[in-house]
């Protein structure tokens, strides 16, 4: 009996507690046993518990192979302590589960968990609304744009008699203030959490994320404030490990050469090491996740089996983080990683494997619940397990998001020019506002309106020339010649007979041609002849 799988949505680490326990009461074999010489009827032993349950969660999609027979057996524990078992004298309570021979058995009704009930009001959150560009105050506009008037010379004829020239309406710039500290904390806070809501595939964050809860300047400094290996930087160095901690951490990282030569070597110092970087951060008061993201983490379990959607979902979940504990994860995620991959470091514990270690000593202070939660252990080993097998992916800066807020805020910082009668901006919308996309036509109907909208502009263009009263007549006379020669068939709707084409030109004046006067010549023309010349 596999089960279903629990997907992300509110209250999953209560709907998984229900689900293992309806596989275990309809699945667990019982029968008669003898104990102490009486019988007792549809028991179990402690050991074939563990057996059947370890198997189950193994081959779970819920939880998966990587748990352990002793996490099978606090789960047990578990189990007898809110009496979903007992035993069969009927003793419920205590943590006394043992892997032997004692007998347990189920009581008439094994109590599962109500999910908690949100006030009817309070049943829908709604994301924080997204800044836009008419948020925010208009400055004084700086005076309107002149509309320049057309004149249509040779010239501009010439370059522009086939182009629609339309009248232009009045429009002014538009400037807003300064995007304050306040208004850039608003984007990063509302686009964060629709792409989470988005990345964990939910309608609402309700039950799963309180938005109070989120620091926007957190998100901007995991963001930004970051080394070439993508680790946070912190302003505030009191913040950090205590220098100790890195000098272990780094030593165990890079064996065996992370060593500064003052450190004494001797046979077990690796498991000495390795216990000093665990007991500082088993001694941490919130895991590392903090207890206000317990629920967001939990949900990214319902993903693992989608590794790059859930390695998108961590890395957004992340920056949620306060930049300390962001970067003792990243520290802490890396040694572990460089431990497990690396063969000459010695076994960390003769009993567990250096991966199953590694998981098991530090799920806790990275993953809790601020309450009681019984399946904690189990979900916590299966998380830090991915993330530290995926961990230069998950705890990498979500590009996509820094994307998006950082156009979002340029487009909020540009200058607009606003028509007389047209919305200022309507290019973005809220998250929560559907899209509107434009209506495909076919070919034939892109053929139509292009053409229609072509002849209404020539048909404007051509009207221009004919009530130009500044064009001389018979620059208008060459126009419409040409004009005519180049689109007939509106030049012909305009003027169809010759009577409304001179009606709009004045008719030529009769040009008097100049009349010739010729001198009557008196005596018929006569060849020259050379005369004789006098000279004194």
């Amino acid at each position: 009996m596999e089960g279903k799988i629990i997907g992300p949505g509110p209250y999953r680490a209560t709907k998984l507690w229900n689900e293992t326990i309806r596989l275990f009461r309809g699945g667990m074999p019982s029968r008669r046993h003898w104990l102490h010489f009486r019988s007792y009827d549809n028991s179990f032993t402690g050991s074939e518990a563990i057996d059947w349950l370890h198997e189950l969660l193994r081959r779970n999609h819920n939880f998966g192979p990587e748990v352990t027979r002793h996490q099978t057996l606090q789960l047990l524990r578990k189990f007898l302590k809110n009496h979903v078992i007992e035993d069969v004298k009927g003793r419920f309570g205590k943590e006394d589960f043992e892997d032997n021979g004692h007998l347990y058995r189920f009581p008439p009704e094994s109590p599962l968990k109500p999910l908690p009930q949100r006030p009817r009001e309070m049943s829908s959150v709604a994301l924080p609304r997204l800044p836009q560009w008419d948020d925010y105050e208009e400055v004084s506009a700086q005076g309107t744009v002149p509309l320049r008037p057309l004149v249509l010379n040779s010239e501009t004829w010439n370059k522009r008699h086939s182009i629609a020239i339309g009248e232009v309406h009045e429009c002014k710039l538009i400037r807003r203030k300064e995007i304050t500290a306040k208004h850039l904390d608003q984007v990063w806070r509302a686009m964060t959490l629709a792409e989470l809501q988005r990345v964990l595939g939910l309608q609402s964050l309700d039950g799963v994320l309180d938005s109070k809860d989120i620091n926007p300047k957190h998100i901007i400094h995991n963001v930004y404030c970051v080394n070439k290996q993508g680790i946070v930087v912190l302003k505030n160095k009191a913040d950090d490990l205590p220098y100790w901690v890195l000098s272990a951490m780094k030593c165990l990282a890079n064996w065996p050469n992370g060593s500064d030569g003052r450190q004494p070597m001797y046979p077990g110092f690796e498991r000495d090491v390795f216990r000093t970087v665990a007991e500082h951060f088993q001694r941490l008061k919130e895991p590392l996740l903090t207890f206000q993201l317990y629920e967001v983490f939990v949900n990214i379990l319902g993903l693992l089996q989608k590794q790059q959607v859930a390695a998108e979902a961590l890395q957004v979940c992340c920056v949620l983080l306060p930049p300390a504990n962001r970067r003792k994860l990243q520290l802490l995620l890396r040694l572990m990683s460089r431990v497990c991959h690396n063969p000459t470091l010695p076994p960390l514990n003769d009993a567990i494997a250096t991966r199953t270690l590694m998981a098991q000593t530090f799920s806790r202070c990275i993953l809790s619940s601020a309450d009681e939660v019984d399946l904690d252990e189990l979900l916590a080993t299966k998380l830090v397990t991915f993330m530290m097998d995926h961990q230069e992916v998950a705890l990498q800066v979500p590009a996509g998001l820094q994307k998006s807020v950082e156009e979002h805020i340029s487009q909020l910082r540009r200058v607009q020019i606003k028509y007389a009668g047209a919305d200022t901006d309507t290019s973005v919308m809220s998250p929560r506002e559907p899209p509107t996309f434009c209506r495909q036509i076919s070919r034939e109907e892109f053929e139509e309106q292009r053409v229609l909208a072509s002849r209404s502009a020539m048909v404007e263009l051509l009207e221009g020339i004919v009530q130009d009263g500044n064009m001389s007549t018979k620059d208008k006379r060459k126009k419409m010649k040409q004009f005519q020669r180049s689109y007939p068939e509106i030049y012909a709707r305009r003027f169809p007979t010759a009577e409304s084409e001179a009606a709009v030109l004045p008719e030529k004046s009769a040009r008097l041609k100049p009349q010739l006067m010729l001198r009557t010549l008196k005596k018929p023309f006569q060849p020259f002849q050379r005369s004789w010349s006098f000279r004194a």
